[in-house]
C-alpha cells in the first residue's frame, strides 16, 4: 500500500486524512506554512511529508484544559513508538520523508508548522554545508523559543500581514537557526565575524532602506548588499544595532510617517503608501503603539 504524502505547498494538504479542515492557514510565506487546527479524538493515518513539519500542542479553555489533563496519546516516528504527554506547547519535529502517524484521545488544538528543507540549507550554508539531517521528536517536551515563534507567526496570520515579509523572514530565519543549534546531527561549526558589519557595509544597508522605505524589504535582500547568508546578516546587523532590521525598519518608517504628518499635506492613507505600511490601517496599528497617538491625533495636535 502506498503511503499518502502530504505537501503543504499544496492547498488544504492534510484535509484528506483529518476529521476537520484547519481554522487558520497561511499563504504565501516563502519556505514556510503555518496551519491551526481544532480537531476531535482522532488517528491519522501513517504518512509522510515533503517538508519538516512543527507540531505545537495548544491550551483550550479552563474547562478544556481539566479534561486535557489526562489527554495523551501515541505516536510512530520512523518506525519507533511512544507514548507522549503532550502539555501546553510541547512539540514535536517530523523531518522529511519520515513515516508518521499518531492518535489523540480527547479533543485537541493544535498548530502545525513546515518548514521547506531549502531554508534550513540556505541558513546553514556557511556552517554546516550540504548535510543537514533533523533529528524526530516527539511531543514530550517543550521549547519556549519555538513556541515564541508559533505564537508571532499566529499573530502575524490573524493580524492579517501586519509586519510585513520582512517579520517573516527574521522570524524562519531565527527557527531555522535554532533548528540547525538544537535539533541537527550534524553540529553547526560558528564562525565569530569577530570585526562584525563595517560602517560602510552599514551605511549601504541603511541608506538602501532609506531610498526603498516604500516596499516591502525582505531579509535576503538586505544580506545580499552586506555579502553575507541571512543568518549572518541578521546576526551581526542586531549585534551592531542593538535591534532586528525588522525593528530598523519600523521605526524608520515611523518616523518618516510622522515627517510627513507634521510637514506636509499629504493624506494619511498617501503617507501609509509611502512609508511602507500595506494601507492606512496598518500605519494606524503601528504608529499608535510606537508614539501613542494616532496619524489622526498628532496631525489635529499640528493645527491646533
Amino acid at each position: 500500500m502506498k503511503v499518502p504524502v502530504i505537501d503543504y505547498r499544496q492547498e488544504n494538504a492534510a484535509n484528506s486524512l483529518l476529521p476537520k479542515s484547519s481554522i487558520l492557514s497561511s499563504s504565501g510565506w516563502s519556505h514556510l506554512h503555518l496551519e491551526v487546527y481544532q480537531q476531535p479524538k482522532f488517528e491519522i493515518a501513517e504518512h509522510q511529508h515533503t517538508m519538516h513539519v512543527i507540531a505545537c500542542g495548544l491550551l483550550g479553555s479552563p474547562r478544556e484544559l481539566e479534561d486535557r489533563k489526562m489527554a495523551s496519546g501515541e505516536r510512530w516516528l520512523d518506525g519507533k513508538l511512544e507514548q507522549e504527554r503532550r502539555r501546553d506547547g510541547d512539540i514535536a519535529i517530523i523531518p522529511a520523508g519520515i513515516s508518521h502517524r499518531c492518535n489523540w484521545n480527547t479533543s485537541v488544538e493544535f498548530m502545525v508548522l513546515a518548514i521547506e528543507p531549502a531554508l534550513l540549507q540556505l541558513v546553514g550554508q556557511d556552517f554546516v554545508g550540504d548535510s543537514i539531517e533533523l533529528t524526530p521528536r516527539f511531543m514530550s517536551q517543550q521549547d519556549v523559543l519555538i513556541q515564541g515563534i508559533f505564537s508571532s507567526l499566529r499573530d502575524e496570520l490573524e493580524s492579517g500581514k501586519i509586519g510585513g515579509d520582512l517579520l517573516i523572514d527574521s522570524l524562519k530565519t531565527t527557527l531555522a537557526i535554532h533548528l540547525l543549534r538544537n535539533y541537527c546531527s550534524t553540529q553547526p561549526k560558528l564562525s565569530s565575524y569577530s570585526d562584525g558589519l563595517s560602517q560602510r557595509t552599514l551605511q549601504k544597508i541603511t541608506d538602501y532602506i532609506h531610498d526603498y522605505l516604500y516596499q516591502d524589504l525582505k531579509l535576503i535582500e538586505l544580506s545580499t548588499i552586506a555579502q553575507l547568508s541571512p543568518y549572518y546578516f541578521l546576526r551581526l546587523f542586531k549585534q551592531r544595532m542593538g535591534i532586528t532590521p525588522h525593528q530598523y525598519i519600523l521605526q524608520r518608517r515611523i518616523e518618516k510617517a510622522k515627517h510627513l504628518l507634521q510637514h506636509s499635506n499629504l493624506s494619511i492613507a498617501d503617507i501609509a503608501t509611502q512609508t511602507g505600511f500595506s494601507d492606512q490601517s496598518h500605519l494606524t496599528k503601528c504608529f499608535k503603539r510606537q508614539v501613542g497617538v494616532t496619524p489622526k491625533q498628532l496631525r489635529q495636535e499640528r493645527s491646533q
